[in-house]
């Protein structure tokens, strides 16, 4: 089965999965069960958003004072907690949302998460849980980071995701051109998805770009059947070997 953080979506998908325009990078509770945000740690994005791959933790920047005319960078500003009417901002809901779940008033706030790749090119990261929230000085101003960790596996000792598994961003990149945003096989550009040429349990690597390629649903499926179906003959082969050496 495709994994779904690596499913790749244009805006326009996005749009109609949800059901509505994304016109911010937060959206708290825009859906009555979740909320949204969009991120990206391509060069020159607009925020420093991180991974740490080996936890799978997602750092996600709050975000800036809306830029007005005469008015000072947005840059320079500490980002706000409220507006100018007293109403908290998307900041100040999900670093509320945060302060109840740690008090033990809420449940993790569900938040799906979508990653720009590329120019109308996203990758749904699936559904996280957000954790944490500091307000903190970045050097120049105060700045909010929120901390997420994947819904589909608690947080552990162990690793949720080590380097060789997950794909960087810039690899990404690197794969949407040089497969020029199609299925390497049949050429569709519906339904693609980042797949490892050799799988990550078979020592494939996703550091650089030659082992990483696109596969649309169908044939991104039909290489793990193939290789679900090979499984019981190995087994009864290595069971053979076994008994006739035992």
């Amino acid at each position: 089965m495709a994994v779904r953080y690596k499913s790749i979506i244009s805006y326009a998908e996005i749009v109609k999965r949800e059901d509505m325009m994304l016109q911010k990078g937060m959206n708290f509770r825009i859906k009555s069960t979740y909320s949204i945000i969009l991120m990206s740690v391509r060069k020159g994005a607009p925020y420093r958003d991180k991974w740490h791959d080996e936890t799978g933790i997602l750092e996600y920047e709050g975000h800036d004072e809306l830029r007005r005319k005469d008015s000072a960078n947005p840059k320079v500003i500490d980002q706000p907690m409220c507006t100018a009417n007293g109403s908290l901002t998307e900041n100040g809901k999900f670093y509320e949302a945060v302060q109840k779940h740690k008090a033990g008033h809420s449940k993790a706030e569900p938040v799906q998460v979508y990653e720009k790749i590329a120019q109308g090119v996203w990758c749904d990261r699936g559904r996280y849980e957000l954790i944490d929230a500091k307000f903190i000085h970045d050097g120049a101003r105060n700045v909010f980071r929120f901390f997420l960790k994947p819904m589909s596996l608690p947080l552990s000792r162990q690793p949720y995701l080590r380097e060789t598994r997950v794909i960087p961003t810039i690899v990404k990149v690197e794969v949407w051109k040089r497969d020029q945003g199609k299925c390497v096989i049949c050429g569709s550009d519906k339904n693609l998805h980042f797949d490892h040429d050799i799988p990550y349990s078979k020592g494939g690597s996703s550091i650089t770009a030659q082992n990483v390629r696109l596969l649309c649903a169908k044939h991104n499926l039909s290489k793990s059947d193939k290789i679900m179906s090979v499984a019981p003959w190995l087994t009864s082969v290595a069971s053979f070997f076994i008994h006739r050496t035992g």
